[in-house]
């Protein structure tokens, strides 16, 4: 027992000598986080421009799909502007390979989504998917990562290969937006889908511009009997 406790003093006393050497910092701002702060400063989670979409149905998420997709509702967590504090958190979590960053904000997406009122019928969580080659180069798939941070919060299963990319395609990235849709039109497939019938589905993505490839995941999962259809993202893009 004394061994054992003298051991636990020895960790304590190395991680906090790690702590000083090597501290922690905000993901969005740099400062250094002090106790109980994670991945984010509190200055940071309370000023981050949150969309607080969650609390309506109708929303400028959902606008983007008039017209175009027979959705129930969406959200998503913050603004998403270029040299932002929120691109920064983006950018560390899908391409620096933070995934414990990117299923904490999907924690934090989750719990809005919880709280409201226009999110209590979901039977399950699927993740817009990458196509094999993509994800083996990038290690993970960022939807995914996002998506089980999501299920967490919710106690909501997430599935992962109810809904696959079969054809690799280009970045959307500097595409406009009937290039977007054309890039991602064919590309997706649902290969169980009795396992989805009458299901009520929030996909998630991590980011969104024009919707294309959201709406071409959620065309697929809408054309199986009696699927429902929700969107969640991390951000939202904003010129």
């Amino acid at each position: 027992m004394i061994f054992q406790q003298g051991f636990h003093t020895l960790l304590d006393i190395l991680k906090n000598f790690a702590a000083l050497a090597y501290p922690e910092t905000c993901c969005a701002c740099g400062t250094v986080l002090i106790t109980n702060e994670k991945h984010l400063c509190l200055h940071c989670r309370v000023l981050l421009p949150q969309t607080r979409f969650h609390k309506h149905r109708e929303n400028q998420l959902t606008k983007i799909f008039w017209g175009r997709l027979r959705m129930e509702t969406g959200t998503c967590l913050y603004y998403f502007q270029k040299r932002g504090k929120v691109q920064r958190l983006i950018h560390q979590f899908k391409y620096k390979g933070n995934t414990q960053l990117g299923f904490y904000l999907g924690q934090l997406l989750g719990r809005s989504i919880k709280s409201s009122p226009y999110y209590q019928d979901i039977d399950c969580i699927i993740p817009v998917p990458l196509h094999p080659k993509k994800e083996r180069a990038r290690g993970f798939n960022q939807s995914a990562v996002i998506a089980g941070g999501i299920a967490s919060s919710l106690s909501v299963p997430c599935l992962t290969h109810l809904l696959v990319r079969k054809e690799y395609t280009e970045t959307q990235t500097r595409k406009n937006r009937f290039n977007r849709w054309q890039n991602v039109a064919d590309v997706f497939d649902t290969p169980e889908p009795d396992a989805l019938i009458n299901k009520s589905v929030l996909l998630i993505d991590d980011v969104i511009t024009t919707g294309s490839t959201l709406e071409a995941c959620a065309q697929n999962l809408l054309a199986i009997r009696g699927v429902r259809v929700w969107i969640a993202t991390l951000a939202i893009t904003i010129e």
